[in-house]
């Protein structure tokens, strides 16, 4: 497993080590000791997801006030933009935001911990995205964000007309959002 730290310095990619051959290949999805060795990062998995979404399909921006929950997100099939926005006021790099591909193929892991929102954008004709989190679905705590929101500025690849959730239609404007202290 190597560690690619990103330009916000509590996201993480993590790239698995992969042993291919002519058969297929095999890699560590996950590893308790490793993550916690490699990253310092003491976490408790406590929930698993899976999502299959069409290509152009958008979900996001999406975090949890009561129960924040970190992440660790993969893609099994297709790729994705995948991006998170610091929403952690306190912090230097509060409203910022990073993207990066994930995909299948290069089966990079990306680290959200709490305090960040997280949103997709489906490059392929279809994605499939697992990630784990550190804490249950809390429904009470659901807050979403406005993808396109002009005060954070993400530059999302390749469409200005994602297909969107109702949900994810109506998300609030950053200046607006309840975010964390």
């Amino acid at each position: 497993m190597y560690i690619i730290p990103s330009e916000i310095s509590d996201i993480l990619l993590i790239q698995p080590q992969v042993f291919a051959d002519n058969r297929g290949f095999f890699f560590e999805s996950y590893n308790h000791q490793k993550f916690t060795d490699k990253t310092g990062i003491t976490v408790n998995f406590v929930q698993d997801n899976h999502s299959l979404s069409q290509q152009n399909v958008l979900r996001g921006l999406h975090y949890q006030i009561i129960k924040p929950q970190g992440k660790l997100v993969r893609v099994i099939v297709g790729k994705i933009f995948d991006v998170a926005v610091d929403i952690r006021k306190s912090s230097p790099t509060f409203g910022r935001w990073v993207g990066y591909e994930l995909s299948a193929e290069n089966k990079l892991h990306l680290w959200i911990p709490p305090g960040f929102a997280h949103g997709f954008l489906v490059l392929s004709s279809v994605a499939e995205v697992l990630y784990k989190t550190t804490d249950y679905y809390e429904p009470k705590g659901d807050r979403t964000i406005l993808w396109n929101d002009p005060d954070i500025g993400i530059i999302w690849p390749g469409t200005d007309t994602p297909t969107l959730s109702g949900k994810d239609q109506e998300g609030k404007r950053f200046k607006d959002a309840e975010v964390f202290t």
